[in-house]
């Protein structure tokens, strides 16, 4: 009798097991899956946010992070990614705060777009996945976090690759005023002023950002399914209020956190950029594109480099020149 019960739990046992086992592999199917080109999407808590990222190439490689900006998401780096894999570069792409599968874990968390916020996730994200440091490249917000990044925690990045440059935030001299040409550029920083901007982003944010999209990069001809893979980015519950404070809060309209006070007094001071540094200038930059005007804000080995006929979304526009600039800033 007694070996039949032992066999009936070993029996029992084994069940429960496989079930455990079952059950584990469809958890983790549920946070890792493939995303095309970018790799297997993955799920990390890092900080304050469950952050959503593709990772891709060997794991013994060098690490890229590769960041994003507004209106735009990972699959910006559709084409870079590849690239870069290829070369043996072993690539994590992350959404921002506010983007894709990225959220918070408390409801309770202030929403926060300041760069000094968006800066710290990423060192957070870093630590959640033991990168001691990584080349870091990005666009737009996603430059703003690299080069504030570099500047606050050189220690942290072994090379850096910004579009548009030096795009550290001064508050200050935020507060003065433009030639109108200039101030005509950034439209919609006075429209998410207003009340009316915030509920006109909320309701039309899909035409919103397709429009931005249009008058950032006039010679890209992306067509609708490229905008919409990334549209599918701007569904995330906090995306709104992200926005809305990041602009808000470079017109000096709305608080940051005293708890990022100290690092915003440090990016004040206009630090300057002492490790391995490539800054791109496209279309968008204007008459700023040539880089002189903060060439002196990067003291360590640094080139810069001019894209005619490229807009603002540098890394899907124009894939190859920025995955090498990358490779190049890594040696």
């Amino acid at each position: 009798m007694k070996t039949i019960l032992k066999i009936k739990n070993s029996f029992t046992n084994a069940v429960l097991l496989i079930a455990f086992l079952l059950v584990s592999t469809a958890s983790i199917a549920q946070t890792e899956k493939s995303e095309g080109s970018l790799g297997t999407l993955k799920q990390i808590n890092a900080g304050l946010l469950n952050v959503g990222y593709t990772e891709a190439g060997p794991s013994n490689g060098t690490p890229v992070i590769l960041l994003h900006g507004w209106p735009y998401d990972i699959h910006s780096y559709n084409e870079v990614v590849p690239i870069l894999v290829s070369k043996g570069y072993h690539v994590f792409t992350p959404y921002l705060r506010g983007f894709g599968t990225t959220t918070f874990l408390s409801k309770e968390t202030f929403r926060n777009g300041q760069q000094a916020a968006l800066a710290s996730d990423l060192i957070a994200f870093m630590d959640a996945l033991k990168i001691d440091k990584a080349v870091i490249g990005g666009f737009d917000w996603g430059a703003r976090t690299a080069v504030v990044t570099a500047a606050l925690w050189p220690e942290r990045v072994k090379g850096l690759v910004s579009v548009s440059g030096y795009l550290v935030v001064n508050l200050e001299a935020n507060l003065k005023p433009l030639p109108p040409t200039a101030e005509l550029g950034w439209w919609y920083q006075y429209y998410f002023a207003t009340e009316r901007g915030k509920q006109g982003y909320t309701q039309n944010t899909y035409d919103f950002n397709k429009l931005i999209w249009k008058i950032a990069s006039p010679l890209w001809n992306f067509d609708k399914a490229t905008y919409d893979q990334t549209a599918q980015s701007f569904d995330n519950p906090d995306h709104v209020a992200i926005v809305i404070h990041n602009y808000r809060w470079r017109q000096s309209l709305v608080a940051g956190e005293t708890k990022y006070d100290n690092l915003e007094k440090r990016l004040a001071s206009k630090p300057v950029i002492k490790i391995p540094a490539i800054t791109i200038g496209s279309d968008f930059d204007g008459a700023f594109a040539d880089g002189k005007a903060y060439a002196n804000k990067f003291t360590g080995k640094y080139e810069h480099r001019i894209l005619k006929g490229i807009g603002h979304n540098v890394p899907q526009e124009d894939p190859k020149s920025f995955a090498q600039a990358i490779i190049d800033v890594s040696k």
